[in-house]
């Protein structure tokens, strides 16, 4: 069964799609650093939030997703 999005994440998506391509990929490889050092903390037993690590993945997707947009869209229009 198909989840509803939550307001924060609907909040998330519109303020991305507002970004430009640059912030975006900087946006990217911050999400990929933290990822990586919770990845870290996780495996000395060193994480504090659990749940971050599930956040980071989500909103390195929604990057990700919104560059495939992008891309896509560029090329349909040339």
């Amino acid at each position: 069964m198909a989840r509803k999005p939550t307001v924060k994440s609907s909040n998330k998506v519109e303020d991305m799609r507002t970004r430009s391509d640059d912030q975006l990929t900087s946006s990217l490889g911050d999400l990929k650093r933290e990822a990586f050092n919770l990845r870290f903390q996780a495996a000395t037993n060193q994480l504090e939030r659990p749940a971050r690590i599930k956040e980071v993945r989500r909103d390195i997707a929604r990057i990700k997703t919104l560059q495939t947009e992008r891309t896509s869209s560029a090329d349909k229009k040339a």
